[in-house]
């Protein structure tokens, strides 16, 4: 387990897009990241997400459920560095499913780190310091 000293971990205002259909995850994630300076966006669903991301070039990173309705995140991760204002925009997968190859599958989409559920706020805050 990562032991990440939180008192530490003040992202001055980096913006985040939280994108899961299920708003009880969302809920959680932005009380953890609002709590650590953090300024978040959500969104239930891919096709919200790629709307906001059109209009909003001051999103610093995107945390991304894999298995959502309509459109998941490995189809949406490639819509999303086809956004000029985020082809470096840092994208986190986050799963349910810690399968073997997961994390590969998310990287080969496009994204550029990988967590599983439930997240552990220390190996999420550490993925976030890379921002």
């Amino acid at each position: 387990m990562i032991k990440f000293n939180q008192k530490e971990v003040k992202m001055n205002k980096k913006r985040l897009l939280i994108i899961d259909d299920d708003s009880r995850n969302i809920f959680a994630l932005e009380n953890t990241l609002r709590a650590r300076s953090f300024d978040c966006l959500s969104c239930l669903s891919a096709e919200e997400a790629l709307k906001i991301l059109h209009s909003d070039e001051n999103i610093d990173a995107v945390l991304i459920d894999m298995m959502m309705p309509e459109m998941d995140g490995y189809e949406a991760i490639p819509l999303i560095k086809q956004i000029p204002s985020h082809e470096s925009t840092f994208i986190i997968a986050v799963t349910a499913q810690a399968m073997k190859g997961d994390k590969e599958k998310c990287l080969e989409a496009g994204a550029d780190d990988y967590i599983s559920k439930p997240v552990d706020v220390d190996k999420l805050l550490l993925l976030l310091s890379k921002i």
